[in-house]
């Protein structure tokens, strides 16, 4: 603590290049954490809920459908416990920006889902109501949906056979889920297949994906491998693999996150160690003299060295805090931003690697500059050269 006087001496020399420079180094590390936030996003929870099934879709494309009738060649296949589909619908509620995800599921489906909590009542009347949907507790708090509500939702992908884009749901139950790691799914409709079949005009008969519960979680692949050599060289091939692997391809679709974000951060944090090398190169020459007489009233070498390299890790440590701190007030407008659909948290692993990041770009632009304080002569010092 004796040499905090020295220390805020020496970041306050230069009030307004300190301020900027600071300004610089939060500005870094906020889009860091940002861009942190939405790579988390975009990445499939560590969970263990899930590890017994299988995402079995279209070898081509998401997009393309495979036949109903692979839900009884895939239940044969041993090994497998039970079969599920779905089918992504792409309804809009009242408004574009209003986008969540509503999927038509076979009448099994929360059977393979046991994460999904709802009251006994409301599937049972889910199961007997043929225009029935059940909503996840966030989206129904979303637009102040209640059960027995209905809900009119514009096909953009499947117009009604009644000629019209308008498909009406009846809310009859809202669940929750049991993991808090799972939160988004609480942002999705979802509705009975066969209502949606009888009423689509085309596609029918066709499912977006099966979803498979295997017996035994260890023997998933080999399941997976027997399921897709079933299909191979037929008009429609598969691809079976695990949920958390069928999640992951929905980001890929928009690109490699990890790698977008990693070489976006690698640029900003290149000009962060020029910028902050260059303030802190500057600092230090224009204050030799002053370094001279602290060598002059006794201070060793090594405790010049000490000082400049607290100095630099102070100013980025500075910043670098400040702009974590502005990145977490900001995820609220950010998820605000994608109406709810992507939870942006700030997770400890954020934090911690801010804050290593922080000392690690601290004693890289402080190195050279302490290590010239360091081997300074006093006469040069004292001379001014």
């Amino acid at each position: 603590m004796k040499y905090l006087p020295l220390l805020l001496a020496g970041l306050l020399r230069k009030k307004a290049r300190t301020l900027l420079t600071l300004l610089s180094v939060a500005a870094a590390f906020a889009l860091f954490g940002m861009l942190d936030a939405v790579r988390v996003a975009f990445t499939a929870p560590e969970t263990a809920t899930g590890i017994d099934r299988l995402i079995v879709s279209s070898r081509l494309s998401l997009t393309q459908t495979l036949p109903y009738s692979y839900l009884a060649r895939i239940a044969s296949v041993p090994g497998v416990a039970a079969v599920a589909h779905a089918d992504w619908f792409g309804g809009i509620y009242q408004d574009r920006k209003n986008f969540f995800p509503n999927i038509a599921v076979s009448d099994n489906y929360l059977d393979l889902y046991p994460e999904y909590q709802l009251p006994p009542a409301q599937e049972k009347a889910f199961l007997k109501t043929r225009t029935g949907a059940i909503v996840g507790k966030e989206l129904a708090e979303r637009f102040g949906w209640r059960t027995g509500d209905k809900i009119p939702l514009q096909g953009t992908l499947y117009p009604n056979k009644d000629g019209s884009d308008r498909w009406l749901f009846d809310l009859a139950g809202i669940y929750r889920v049991s993991d808090e790691q799972l939160r988004g799914l609480e942002r999705q409709l979802l509705f009975r297949y066969d209502y949606f079949d009888e009423g689509r005009t085309l596609g029918n008969g066709t499912v977006g994906w099966f979803v498979v519960r295997v017996a035994d979680p260890g023997h998933a692949d080999r399941v997976a491998q027997a399921i897709d050599h079933q299909f191979a060289n037929s008009d429609f091939e598969t691809t079976a693999r695990s949920e958390r692997d069928f999640q992951r391809s929905f980001a890929q679709q928009i690109g490699d996150i990890g790698l977008i974000v990693t070489a976006i951060m690698g640029a900003v944090f290149f000009t962060l160690l020029l910028l902050t090398g260059n303030t802190m190169g500057q600092a230090i020459r224009e204050r030799i003299p002053e370094l001279a007489v602290l060598k002059t009233i006794g201070f060793s070498n090594r405790a010049v060295l000490l000082l400049v390299m607290v100095e630099s890790v102070a100013l980025l440590s500075l910043g670098g805090l400040a702009g974590l701190v502005l990145a977490r007030l900001a995820m609220p407008v950010i998820g605000r931003a994608t109406s709810g659909q992507f939870d942006f948290l700030m997770s400890g692993r954020t934090w911690l690697l801010g804050v290593v990041l922080m000392v690690a770009i601290g004693l890289v632009v402080g190195l050279p500059p302490a290590l010239k304080a360091m081997r300074l002569r006093i006469v040069d010092g004292l001379a001014g050269r």
